[in-house]
């Protein structure tokens, strides 16, 4: 084993007495914590009304999490429905399993309708909101890291992450010492200067109508889809013409997501006046520019 590779935690949980305490879910639950409480501040720059992203969040954290897990049990669906696997494994979110589209897809329809029943503008709310998930992302993949799981190829790099051989790909065996590329690692440094990039490009070009969302999904599928080729944990059964099903997902999403950045560009430029449906004033003194600006640098 190289001196300088990555450990891997011999266990993903821990017993406080009868509760077992799973480093999956503490990276889940921080992460989400996390980006509620920046896009709380967001929001508040933007002119909504304070706890209003706590109450949404109460609709869109249940739905992603379902989202998560259908869209990951539907795309790797021989981990669980294959010859020899349990289907009851697929209700056992803790052993990891989280699809990100999923998540994000579903999550924004609780977030949707909870906006609609709040008469709350769509486009802000998803400006607001979605740049966070990078944050929750960030967070969320040391989740993989307890699991032991999201790891890529072979590599003799010093950074190198060693892999208890009952967690490699079934069928397949490495040489003792062997350690694998922390692709957990690459995506969660990825999602922080993500993070960055979008609030910088939201400030200096103030950016409304979606665009910002727009951005976070570009700048997400971007990193996924050199993430995903280095990766060799999951089943390759569900790859199409030679690319993972998650590579699909990155390259349509980021087409989609630049087409409507151009669209809006062009057709919704500047920022909108209100987040609200009715247009009521925004809340507090946004009398400038720096209002938003200064909560979009502080988050």
């Amino acid at each position: 084993m190289l001196p300088l590779s990555i450990p891997s935690p011999s266990k993903g949980v821990v017993h406080l007495g009868p509760i077992p305490i799973r480093g999956y879910a503490l990276c889940i639950i921080a992460g989400i914590v996390v980006a509620v409480w920046l896009s709380e501040r967001r929001w508040k720059a933007r002119g909504g009304q304070p706890g209003q992203i706590q109450d949404i969040a109460l609709w869109a954290v249940p739905f992603g999490l379902v989202g998560g897990r259908l869209y990951h049990v539907i795309t790797d669906h021989d981990l669980y429905f294959g010859a020899g696997r349990h289907p009851i494994d697929a209700l056992y979110v803790w052993r990891g399993g989280l699809g990100i589209w999923g998540a994000i897809a579903l999550g924004a329809v609780g977030g949707i309708i909870a906006a609609r029943r709040m008469g709350i503008k769509v486009a802000p709310l998803l400006d607001v909101a979605l740049p966070t998930c990078l944050i929750a992302q960030a967070m969320g993949r040391w989740g993989n890291w307890f699991n032991q799981e999201l790891y890529g190829r072979p590599t003799t790099l010093p950074w190198g992450l060693k892999i208890d051989p009952s967690n490699w790909p079934e069928g397949r065996t490495f040489p003792v010492g062997t350690t694998f590329h922390p692709t957990f690692l690459y995506e969660s440094l990825w999602c922080l200067l993500g993070f960055f990039f979008v609030i910088w490009m939201e400030r200096r070009f103030r950016l409304g109508h979606g665009r910002t969302a727009a951005l976070y999904v570009m700048t997400y599928t971007v990193g996924r889809f050199w993430i995903e080729q280095l990766r060799i944990d999951t089943i390759e059964l569900n790859d199409v013409l030679g690319l993972r099903w998650a590579d699909w997902m990155a390259i349509i999403l980021f087409v989609v997501a630049a087409a409507y950045f151009i669209w809006a560009t062009i057709k919704r430029p500047g920022r909108e006046e209100s987040v609200y449906v009715d247009g009521r004033d925004p809340v507090g003194d946004e009398t400038s520019e720096g209002v938003a600006d200064d909560g979009a640098a502080e988050a």
